[in-house]
């Protein structure tokens, strides 16, 4: 069942949800530094997180599924932010360099027919994070928190997935090892370097990199709408 949109606000708003968002931020950093000039779209509950790069993305939204609700976003400010059904987001083909897709994959009613979306959305040499919480960790069944929500993923199937939708995975990043708990900063960052050197298969999620895999897939026909249809060479 997907988290609504309100309880996710709240729990971004208390002293852990506020660590976690530090802490993923930080690591989507990592992945990607720069985001000058492209076209970044946040599917799910996204926002915390798209303020990464709104300043200098040439576009930057954020979409949430009818399930979830409106998820308001930048606060403040001029929305960028949309309600859609999930299998059919209201974007032209090819639009976005990077989709970042956050509470929203496992909360998905139907989790491949969005990745056919992503795919379709995503730039041929675009580039996808899923955040997933990882079904050893302990975050995946805590119903306080937006990952305790939908079906949890462990790495391998997280990549059989994606594998299946042509997508492949560049790199995965393990993250929050901590429990879920209120922690100090102090002790959070402890767990979270620890976790990492000894237990990385127990994190509380995966963050997975993923590019389109174009030697999977082939042209079927060609679509008068421009739309892309694929089908998978290894069932002929």
């Amino acid at each position: 069942m997907a988290i609504d949109a309100r309880d996710a606000a709240e729990f971004y708003a208390t002293g852990l949800g506020r660590l976690t968002a530090t802490l993923l931020r930080q690591k989507l950093r990592e992945i990607w530094p720069n985001c000058a000039g492209q076209a970044v779209l946040g599917l799910g509950y996204a926002g915390p997180y798209l303020q990464l790069w709104r300043e200098q993305a040439a576009r930057c939204i954020a979409v949430s599924p009818q399930q979830m609700g409106l998820a308001p976003w930048p606060l403040g400010r001029a929305s960028l932010a949309c309600l859609s059904e999930e299998e059919a987001l209201p974007f032209p083909d090819l639009l976005f360099d990077r989709i970042l897709l956050v509470h929203g994959f496992e909360q998905a009613d139907n989790a491949r027919r969005l990745l056919r979306e992503v795919w379709r959305l995503l730039k041929d040499d675009g580039r996808l994070i899923i955040v997933v919480p990882n079904r050893r960790g302990l975050w995946a069944y805590a119903e306080s928190t937006p990952f305790g929500h939908g079906q949890p993923y462990s790495e391998r199937q997280l990549a059989r997935v994606l594998g299946g939708l042509f997508f492949k995975v560049e790199h995965r990043t393990p993250a929050l090892f901590a429990p879920p708990l209120p922690w100090p900063r102090r002790a959070f960052e402890l767990w979270e370097r620890a976790g990492g050197a000894i237990a990385p298969q127990f994190s509380g999620v995966t963050i997975a990199e993923a590019s389109k895999d174009m030697h999977g897939v082939v042209p079927l026909r060609r679509s008068t709408s421009g739309r892309r249809v694929l089908a998978d060479i290894t069932g002929f």
